[in-house]
């Protein structure tokens, strides 16, 4: 129902038509050996301040991820806050078992992921899940690899990011957290934060040392790539001290 405008002239169609016009999609391409193996293609709208937009932090991960494939073939992935979901897109595309997921509320956006998954012929569960929100969804979830590109950019989420985080990494034993960031996030409270959590950083890399030399010109900035894990001898040590 439009309301009052019924006619086809009201300011419905108006906002329908702009949003239209907001609408692109584009097209990423990853290759080996000067080869290019497949294309993942990504509805966009820059209508959306943040949820529906390929980020240069999604670019760096996606490549991580496509650069890693035999480790991530076959195993559970999850993507948190994914957006357009590139990273996800292609770990489901060399065989990972993937759930995408973004807040619960932006209904706007989960419903782009699956246009997505349908646009690129991948199979993809969709999921709302707002960090640091105990319901159903999160213990639904039994990932190896967890993935996260720019969720780093508000640091009012950074507890709520890190609980949820740390839950799923204690809850599936010998998983990974893999995240790109930009360094305006400052790694010093990243670092408070994981300490705070009982997390580490085992793998701290350059995020463009990691792009081929086409797709490192068009991006800018200063991505890092960092792989999380539990930190048991943190953990451990905790637990003592609370023993005694």
């Amino acid at each position: 129902m439009r309301g009052k405008d019924d006619d086809g002239g009201g300011d419905g169609d108006g906002e329908w038509l702009a949003n239209q016009q907001m609408t692109t999609i584009s097209t990423h391409f990853f290759s080996d050996s000067k080869k290019t193996a497949f294309s993942i293609s990504i509805i966009e709208n820059m209508k959306e301040d943040y949820g529906l937009f390929v980020w240069p932090c999604s670019i760096v991960l996606a490549e991580y991820v496509w650069q890693q494939r035999l480790r991530f073939s076959g195993n559970c992935v999850v993507e948190l806050g994914g957006g357009t979901c590139l990273p996800g897109l292609i770990a489901a595309k060399v065989g990972s078992n993937v759930t995408l997921t973004d807040d619960a509320k932006r209904l706007e956006v989960l419903e782009n992921m699956r246009r997505v998954c349908e646009l690129n012929k991948l199979k993809c569960k969709v999921l709302g899940l707002t960090w640091g929100v105990w319901d159903a969804s999160i213990f639904s979830l039994h990932p190896k690899i967890i993935l996260g590109a720019d969720v780093l950019y508000d640091a009012r989420a950074f507890d709520d990011l890190f609980a949820t985080v740390a839950f799923l990494l204690q809850s599936n034993p010998g998983s990974v957290f893999i995240t790109t960031y930009h360094n305006r996030s400052g790694h010093h409270l990243i670092e408070f934060l994981m300490v705070k959590w009982g997390l580490k950083c085992m793998k701290l890399l350059d995020g463009f040392s990691l792009l081929p030399s086409d797709k490192a010109a068009r991006l800018s900035g200063n991505i890092q790539l960092a792989e999380i894990v539990l930190n048991h001898e943190l953990i451990e040590e905790t637990s003592s001290s609370g023993a005694r």
